[in-house]
């Protein structure tokens, strides 16, 4: 009987995500391949969905994501401008440039990474959206093995 992955399996893969057009993202198919718990956040969970089921074996599985399946349509209230002189401090010594990932802090503590996609002499566009909102994905597996 061929094992299967469970939402909670400890699982031995090949993966690659790439985008729409195949340009590769991540992926061990040309190295060491992962080992992976499900559930513990090691991998997305909308990836991980895709692979409930799957055998052991040596068949490549691709699943071609819509954004709505993989992270998510891009928001634009997601997107917000700040007077770049508020920026500093959030930049820390690195110079502030366009397509550079800041951190910000919430008043909670929580922590938040935000794109600087535009900037201008005065603001700053921040995108706080996952960067592959908004795209197709294509997302290749092998399983190996479960352990």
């Amino acid at each position: 009987m061929t094992a299967t992955v469970q939402a909670d399996s400890l699982v031995t893969l090949h993966y690659r995500v790439a985008l729409a057009d195949d340009t590769e993202l991540v992926g061990t198919f040309d190295s060491a391949p992962a080992t992976l718990q499900l559930g513990s956040g090691e991998l997305a969970p909308m990836l991980e969905r895709w692979l409930v089921g799957l055998e052991v074996g040596g068949e490549r599985h691709v699943f071609l994501l819509e954004p709505e399946q993989g992270f998510g349509p891009h928001n634009p209230k997601l997107m917000q401008r700040f007077p770049r002189s508020e920026l500093l401090e959030v930049a820390g010594a690195g110079e502030l440039r366009e397509m550079t990932l800041l951190e910000f802090k919430a008043p909670n503590g929580a922590a938040y990474t935000g794109l600087v996609r535009e900037l201008s002499e005065e603001t700053a566009l921040i995108d706080f959206n996952h960067p592959l909102a908004g795209k197709s994905i294509r997302f290749e597996v092998e399983v190996i093995g479960i352990l």
